[in-house]
This record gives structure tokens, sequence and C-alpha cells, in this order.
């Protein structure tokens, strides 16, 4: 018994811990989802639902990962997963699916939110009343003249007024002093938003810094919850899916008129799609900028491997002095943000003040217009891309030349063999498998590389005749974002979405093409 005792009186303290630390980690899975779940209606309730969806997922999977014996040893992987869930699948999943839709500056809304927004429309009818506001002994009064009668409201304090509605009532006779027009305008936003009742029941709201007027709504919902009247001109709307748009419709229900602002996203199918190669606004700029895409990634690459390779041959080379000094001073450009380099090439290319036109004046009489000639806007944006990337390419370089055996290379000179000898039959075979990996890196991120075009050209000299904005430098990601962001007919998300898909699929089979041939290289 007092062994059997003993045994107790040692577990029971060790049992206490546990039943803390469950009760605890419930307590906080618990509240995670209460907080999420909250989160979630709300998200759902604005019209939201891909984020309410998010939510919801990543939320049951950190209940399923934490609360279950089975995976909770996977608990170390969840926020990786969670990441690529936030950060790569969903705004995947989102571009793709706005792609479908009418998305845009003026197609924001849920068709639930338009109709509210222009259930909250009002206009003024009928007659004008004129209106005097009075200072008081017990603050203000506003008087309203109906004809040859006067209505007056209660006293009031101007300051922090804050009432909706106020009753007119008639009087003989206006009492205190009158303000001065700049009283009203200081307080005309807190006069406005009160409506005064009429002794007839019509209600009137400031019109005018000295007049009030009728204001009723300025749609009626018809029974259906869907149909809009217009209560000012008498023209019945109704929500066109097709553009998502309420527009007036005739007698036997077609739609006439000027669509009605704003409006509300509606599926579209493959419209944006067939945009691009229907529309020849969108379709040559599209294309002429696709081929200069591929030719600025592979240029780039190819220009910086060769300079790269160049000059880390030399660097490395014995017989050269002051080999540290050189190594450093060009990986300067490397260690200066791009931003700065490019901002001073932009100065140093300017057309009218840069340095590189006066020296080409000086000496060959040449004043070339970088920014404005397609091709040697072009030719200005390889170059600075170049400055930009040798330096990478160096280092690379650099390190897989120390990592040959120089065992190699004393064979190769007993042999006879020379500079290029060498540089074909070891230096490069060697090298191209390793480095082939940071080539094709290299050319997926000066496929979608963004900040140089912005800060460089802004995608200009700008193309004549296309429906969206487009320039002669601009990439395909650059090309997305000013139709996303400067199109003229408004920013069209839906389009530019449409696009970054199309750019998806073609990066994505530019990648296993490379990948392919990598492969048969290795081979």
């Amino acid at each position: 018994m007092q062994s059997v005792q003993g045994t107790d009186a040692i577990q029971a303290p060790t049992s206490l811990p546990g039943s803390k630390s469950v009760f605890i980690k419930w307590g906080l899975l618990g509240s995670v989802g209460l907080i999420n779940g909250y989160a979630t209606i709300l998200m759902y309730s604005r019209g939201e639902l891909a984020f309410a969806l998010l939510t919801v997922i990543l939320t049951a999977l950190a209940l399923y990962v934490f609360g279950s014996k089975k995976t909770y040893a996977h608990r170390y992987i969840y926020p990786g997963i969670a990441g690529m869930i936030l950060f790569i699948l969903f705004p995947l999943a989102y571009t793709v699916g706005l792609a479908f839709t009418n998305y845009s500056a003026k197609n924001q809304l849920s068709l639930e939110r338009t109709q509210t927004v222009l259930m909250d429309r009002t206009f003024q009818s009928g007659d004008s009343f004129p209106f005097t506001l009075y200072k008081t002994d017990n603050g203000h009064q506003i008087v309203v003249k109906d004809g040859e009668q006067l209505l007056a409201t209660e006293e009031f304090s101007l300051d922090g007024l804050n009432v909706t509605d106020m009753d007119l009532k008639a009087i003989d006779s206006a009492q205190g002093e009158k303000e001065k027009i700049k009283t009203i305008i200081q307080n005309r936003t807190a006069i406005s938003a009160v409506d005064f009742h009429l002794p007839s029941g019509e209600d009137i709201r400031m019109s005018g810094l000295r007049k009030f007027a009728a204001v009723v709504p300025l749609y009626t919902m018809q029974d259906d919850g869907e149909t809009l009247y217009n209560n000012e001109t008498g023209e019945t709307l109704k929500p066109n899916m097709e553009v998502g748009f309420y527009q007036p419709v005739d007698e036997n229900g077609a739609f006439i008129g000027n669509t009605i602002s704003p409006g509300f996203v509606v599926e579209i199918g493959t419209a944006n799609f067939e945009r691009v190669w229907k529309d020849e606004g969108i379709k040559e700029p599209f294309i002429s900028i696709f081929i200069w895409t591929v030719v600025f990634s592979i240029c780039t690459v190819a220009f910086t491997l060769a300079i790269g390779l160049i000059l880390a041959n030399i660097v490395q080379w014995e017989e050269l002095k002051g080999r540290a000094v050189y190594r450093v001073l060009l990986i300067l450009p490397y260690a200066v943000p791009a931003f700065i380099s490019i901002l001073i090439f932009k100065g140093l290319f300017n057309q009218s003040f840069g340095e590189i036109n006066m020296v080409l004046e000086s000496i060959f009489g040449l004043k070339p217009n970088w920014f404005s000639d397609p091709i040697l806007a072009k030719t200005m944006v390889l170059i600075v891309n170049t400055w930009l990337g040798f330096p990478y390419m160096m280092i690379l370089c650099m390190g897989l030349l120390k990592a040959i055996p120089d065992d190699l290379y004393e064979a190769s000179a007993i042999d006879g063999a020379n500079f290029i000898d060498n540089f074909k039959r070891i230096t490069f075979p060697l090298m191209i498998k390793p480095l082939t990996p940071l080539l094709i890196a290299a050319f997926a991120f000066n496929f979608n590389n963004f900040v140089m075009i912005q800060l460089l050209t802004n995608g200009g000299p700008n193309m004549i005749g296309t429906s969206e904005p487009a320039g002669y430098t601009d990439l395909l990601v650059s090309y997305t974002y000013r139709i996303a962001f400067e199109g003229g007919g408004g920013q069209d998300f839906g389009l530019a979405s449409a696009i970054a898909t199309l750019i998806f699929l073609l990066v994505g089979a530019l990648a296993l093409l490379n990948l392919r041939f990598t492969k048969l290289s290795q081979d």
C-alpha cells in the first residue's frame, strides 16, 4: 500500500503540467479559430469571398496540424505551407480568376453594393426655399421663407451639430442677429447633413448657401429586387450582366442609352483573352513586346556572362599586379543599389545635357535621341542592364574557375594546348553545367525586370495606335502594369490579369524548355 501511495504521490504532480499545457493549447487554438471565424464572416459580408475562403483554409489547416496527434509532428513545416498558399498559390489563383471578369476601376463592386450606392442618391425636386441663419441668445436658429410664411427650427448649438433632422414650425418674425455668409460656409457640411421637415410633411435640404430645396431619392427599387425606377427622368433601369452596369431599357426590355456608374463585377468568360488576339491595338504590341522581352533577357544573360567570364579570368591572372584592387572596383557596381545606378545612367543618357551625348557630339558630331528612337532606347536599356548584371556573373565565374583543378591545365600545357584550347576543352565544359541553373534564374529575373524599365524609360518611347498604353522598351511585366494602372479606359485589372496569366504560361513553357535542354546537355 505504501509503495502504491508513494507511486501516486510521485505521479500526481506530473499530470498537472500536462493538463495545463493541453488547456493552454486548446485555448489558443480555440481563440485563433474564433478570431479568424469572425474575420471570415466580416470578409464574406463585404463580398470578399476569395479572402474569406483563404482564411478558412489557413485556419482549418492550422487547427488540423496543431490539434491532431497524428499531424502534430508536421507543425514545423506549417509556416512554409501557409506561406506557399498565401504568397504563391492564392495570388496565382486570384489573378487567373480576375482574368475571367470585367474587374476594373469602373467595375469594382458587387451587384448588391452597386444597388446600395444607387439607392443612396437623391435629387432636388419642387420649389426652392430661401433661408437665413440667425444668432440667438441660446445658440442659432434657421428661418425658412415659404412664400409669405416664416418657418423656423428650434434653437440649437451650431458647434458640434450632429442631428440628422429638424422640424420647421411657423413663426411671426425672426429673432436674433443675422449671421454672415462666412458662418454658413464654415458649417456647410453639418447643415447639409440635416433633413428639415416642413409642416406639410415634405422634407427639404440645403441646396445652396442661401437656399433649401426638396430632396427625394433618385431611384426606387421595384418588386423584383433588381429593377430601378428613376424618379427624376421616369426611366426604368435594369442590370446589364454582359457589361456590369445598370442601363435604361425600352418597353421591350432592350438596353438603350448610357450605362450608370458605378459598375459591378460580372463573369465575362474568355473575353479578355479574346481581346489579346482579336484587338489589333492589343495583339500587335503584345507580340512585339513578347519578342523584345525574350531578346532582352537572352542578350542580357549573354552579354553579362561574356563580360563576367572575361573579367573573372583577368582578375585571377597571377601575373596581373593589383588584382585585389581591380576585383573590388569591378564588384562595386553590384554593391551600389540598382535604382541609384539606373537614375545616374538616366542622367548620363539625357539627350540635351547628358555627358554621353556631349562626348559623342564633341568627337563624332553625333547627338543620339536615346529616349525617342526605339532602336537607341533598346540599346540603352541593354547597356545599362549589362552594367548592372556583369558583376554578379563575374563573381560566379570567379568561384567556378577556382573550383577547376590546376592539374588539368598543367597536363594541357604539356600537350601544347593554348589558351583557346584550354577554354574550349576544360574551362567552358566544366563551368557550363553548374552555371546553367544560374543562367536560367538570371533569364527569369530579367524576363520580369520591372524596376529597371520603369525607372529608366518608363516603357517609352510609346507606340502609336494601341488600344492600351504600350512602349517599345516595355517588357511584358511593365506592359501589364501600364494596362492595370495607366489604361486609357480606366484601370483594366481584368485584361491585365489575362495578360499576366499568359505571361505565367509563357514563362512556364520557357522554363520547361530550358530544363529540357539542360537535361539533354547533362546526358
